[in-house]
């Protein structure tokens, strides 16, 4: 046996410092802490500042862009309804926001799920195609879209701005649904087969019941692509397919008067129900995806 030789006491001289030294280490955390809080309450701030100035100058009673506002008034609401052009606009973009959200949601799908569960090569070359216009600049994807376009005259028509709108919301839904069909147990699909259940009727009943919340935030985020998306509107849309953003635009360029705060003010608001929606449908999926881990383990340690 060795002996284990006793602990020595302190010295009073060392427990002071010790004792020093421990609130110093607390102390140092404490205001990195705050200092990190601080920095990025600055970046928020900075970033949300603008809907301080814009949704004011909204409800401003003068004439033009004035901030801060002499007075309050809704007539820059209402002129957004009775104006020519500002309604149209609105219900064209929303139009092709809906059908753009439907073919995303359903090409992004069926491709989410031949990524994650299917085996061929090439694999990785397909998804990095798909992914593809959420690296390369918007400003080049235009120019290259307006060129295919102009060859088989689809400027100006509202078909284009959809199927365009389509590739640009696409990354969209595949990455919302891969991420939930990862946590997803194939089982439960093997079983249904064994009962009967074609695969058509297995993805019905079985595998998209599990992954919808993920499929819905992908929706809205192709939705919300579609509806705000500015470059390749200015170059397709033409004369004959003018969406809100475009319209918008047009609007910076020759008028001065708060309409364009108003119609941005309705724009903000949508786009943060949207998100919001999106969000919850995100936390949604992950707790779907937790219970459906927790059951698994359980069954697990059961059999064993």
């Amino acid at each position: 046996m060795t002996a284990t030789s006793p602990t020595r006491p302190l010295s009073p001289a060392q427990a002071a410092s010790r004792a020093r030294t421990r609130p110093r280490v607390r102390a140092s955390v404490s205001a990195g802490s705050v200092i990190l809080w601080i920095f990025v309450g600055i970046i928020l701030f900075y970033l949300v500042f603008p809907v301080f100035v814009v949704a004011p100058v909204s409800f401003s009673s003068a004439k033009y862009l004035q901030f801060p506002p002499p007075g309050w008034s809704l007539q820059w609401y209402q002129n957004y309804f009775d104006r020519p052009g500002w309604v149209p606009a609105t219900l064209l973009s929303i139009r092709v926001a809906i059908a753009t959200a439907i073919l995303a949601t359903a090409l992004g799908t069926a491709a989410s799920l031949a990524l994650v569960r299917g085996r061929f090569p090439g694999k990785g070359a397909v998804n990095s195609f798909i992914v593809s216009p959420l690296v390369v600049p918007g400003i080049i994807v235009a120019i290259g879209v307006y060129f295919f376009y102009a060859q088989v005259r689809l400027v100006g028509n509202p078909v284009g701005l959809i199927l365009a709108h389509t590739c640009l919301a696409l990354p969209f839904v595949v990455t919302n649904v891969s991420a939930t069909l990862q946590g997803f147990d194939e089982r439960l699909e093997y079983a249904a087969m064994n009962l009967g259940a074609n695969r058509w009727q297995t993805f019905r009943r079985v595998t998209l019941p599990i992954i919808r919340p993920g499929v819905f935030a992908g929706a809205l985020f192709a939705f919300i692509t579609s509806f705000d998306e500015l470059l390749v509107a200015l170059f397709v849309s033409g004369s004959g397919a003018v969406t809100l953003p475009r319209k918008m635009w047009d609007s910076l360029r020759q008028e001065i008067d708060p309409t364009i705060a108003a119609v941005s003010t309705i724009l903000i608001a949508f786009s943060i129900v949207v998100l919001l929606t999106a969000e919850l449908l995100r936390q949604r999926a992950e707790r779907t995806r937790a219970a459906a881990f927790v059951a698994e383990e359980d069954e697990l340690g059961a059999r064993e």
